[in-house]
């Protein structure tokens, strides 16, 4: 790709960096959750340089990929394929990339709720203080599902600019912003997700869903068939749709749970009970 500069008097300049900003956010949510619950793990005062090194992974990532898109292009073509009787598929690099990203996710993911299910109560002190977690390994978890997470954004950012004067810098500039504004609001829904285990709980189940989605997505690539039925792309609106309403709920249930914090208990007819019996008058 052609490195020259855009015009910034355009207006369709400034709509697609706008968008595309707006756009590399939405898709940058799914990193941030992974990163907060990665991040937990690390004592409290390590959680804000692990979040803002993770993101600023991600962003180097992403502008290396665009840097080297002939490269995320070649990787469309199919590495290898097979044909058997019921199952039939050609692998490249980007189906295989998003499959061991999934498979990664659903592994981290389930490993995270099993110990959060089956921790004692020293354990879960620990885990609330970070004892047993090097801030290297986390960076080391960042920087993997980075990696498969960027393949989305780069792609987006490549399709809604194609043909625009000096798209290269435009997607450049739209990735900083958006990894800065993402580094202002990290560390606030980290510390959100930390002080509620339920969202936590909930996040862990999203990066489940987010896996499988990376899976089907791969397998969807690969144009892998099953049995004469091909495997189907999920739409990321059903799943950005699923994790907004899941979220919207859960709200609804804290809001519900500080209500009756606050309300006093009432143990109706005891008092009545009371007085009949002469305890109180």
């Amino acid at each position: 790709m052609e490195f020259v500069y855009p015009d910034f008097t355009s207006p369709a300049v400034w709509m697609s960096l706008l968008t595309l900003t707006f756009l590399e956010i939405v898709l940058g949510i799914d990193n941030i959750i992974f990163i907060s619950i990665s991040s937990s793990k690390l004592p409290e005062k390590d959680r804000p340089r692990a979040t803002n090194i993770g993101l600023i992974l991600a962003m180097v990532l992403r502008i290396i990929l665009l840097l080297g898109i002939s490269v995320l292009v070649a990787m469309e073509e199919p590495w290898f394929s097979f044909h058997a009787s019921w199952i039939h598929g050609a692998f490249s690099g980007q189906s295989l990339i998003l499959i061991a990203g999934g498979l990664f996710l659903l592994y981290k993911s389930t490993t995270e709720i099993r110990r959060k299910l089956e921790e004692d109560d020293h354990a879960a002190e620990g885990a609330r203080t970070g004892a047993g977690a090097s801030i290297t390994s986390v960076i080391l978890q960042i920087t993997v599902i980075n990696i498969v997470f960027s393949f989305d954004s780069i792609l987006t950012a490549v399709g809604m600019t194609n043909g625009l004067h000096g798209a290269l810098l435009v997607m450049v500039i739209a990735i900083v912003m958006s990894v800065l504004i993402m580094m202002l609001f990290a560390t606030p829904v980290a510390n959100f997700v930390n002080r509620h285990p339920t969202i936590q709980m909930l996040g862990l189940a999203f990066l489940i869903l987010i896996g499988f989605m990376l899976i089907t997505e791969g397998a969807h690539l690969a144009h892998l068939s099953i049995a004469g039925a091909e495997i189907g792309a999920v739409p990321k609106g059903y799943l950005y749709f699923a994790i907004a309403f899941s979220l919207f709920v859960e709200f609804l249930n804290m809001r519900l749970r500080a209500k009756r914090r606050k309300s006093p208990v009432q143990l109706h007819g005891y008092s009545e009970d009371a007085v009949r019996e002469g305890i109180l008058k």
